[in-house]
């Protein structure tokens, strides 16, 4: 099997943590596979878009989330080294509002499936990083939403002090009792 698969305190989000060759060239490995991606989660999602940011140190992006045409993301870091976090945002969820972290790095080869439903952000932890992630659906910006990074209610335990550098849109987030949640 080319990836493990670990089910967090989130069921629903996924580590899946590829089988890397390396030797003293270097390494290689497949960083998706469409059939290994569904025989090992049990998933059958089509990735219609792919996005490729870069960050520097202290830098959060999200908590983000499409209230309508939600997406699905399998994220990874291919520089540097990031700590990742899913919300689960559906109300009938026995986990609403709950929150998983994840360190995800160059050198630990970790992707993370957030699935819809689902708040999704990260904060930088290296001095710069590149974060890829494949998604669902497409980026719809009226329908893009941000949950509150730093909303007590849910809790996320940054590993970060002091202030992050936060978009005006992130700055700017709901906290989950204000937030359009999903059903």
């Amino acid at each position: 099997m080319p990836y493990t698969v670990t089910p967090t305190a989130l069921p629903e989000v996924l580590i899946l943590e590829p089988k890397v060759f390396g030797d003293a060239r270097g390494f290689f490995f497949e960083s998706f596979n469409q059939r290994d991606f569904a025989q090992a989660t049990g998933l059958n999602v089509q990735f219609v878009q792919d996005n490729h940011s870069r960050s520097v140190k202290g830098v959060l992006r999200g908590l983000h989330y499409q209230i309508e045409h939600p997406q699905g993301k399998l994220v990874r870091v291919t520089q540097g080294e990031v700590f990742d976090v899913a919300v689960d945002l559906r109300r009938s969820s026995p986990n609403f509002g709950k929150w998983e972290g994840v360190v995800l790095s160059a050198d630990n080869h970790r992707q993370l499936w957030v699935p819809p439903g689902f708040a999704h952000g990260f904060v930088v932890t290296s001095d710069t990083a590149e974060f890829l992630y494949k998604t669902t659906d497409y980026w719809y910006p009226e329908f893009e939403r941000s949950l509150l990074w730093n909303d007590p209610t849910v809790g996320v335990q940054w590993p970060i002090h002091g202030q992050p550098h936060l978009a005006a849109k992130d700055a700017a987030g709901k906290p989950l009792g204000e937030a359009e949640v999903f059903a």
